[in-house]
């Protein structure tokens, strides 16, 4: 009896990957601008601030490594339906 295993790609898993993408992104427009160039949006934006939000850049890094995580944990194998 062979053992077959494949690995599942659900929709969970598509949406982890989105949001670890997004995280990536913001992560880099933090430390990348300064406060005043920010969007508005963002928390920390501050106009006439020449701060870089470095501690914002690596709590969205921490994010990303989050739901990459989890969307490891999406893609395991079915498990065997009992009789």
């Amino acid at each position: 009896m062979t053992d077959t295993r494949r690995l599942q790609f659900r929709m969970t898993t598509a949406l982890l990957l989105v949001v670890a993408a997004a995280c990536i992104v913001v992560a880099l427009v933090y430390f990348s601008k300064t406060a005043d160039g920010l969007p508005s949006f963002f928390p920390g934006h501050k106009a006439g601030s020449t701060r870089h939000h470095t501690k914002h850049g690596i709590a969205f890094i921490g994010l990303a490594a989050l739901a990459l995580v989890g969307a490891w944990f999406t893609t395991a194998p079915p498990k065997p339906r009992a009789n």
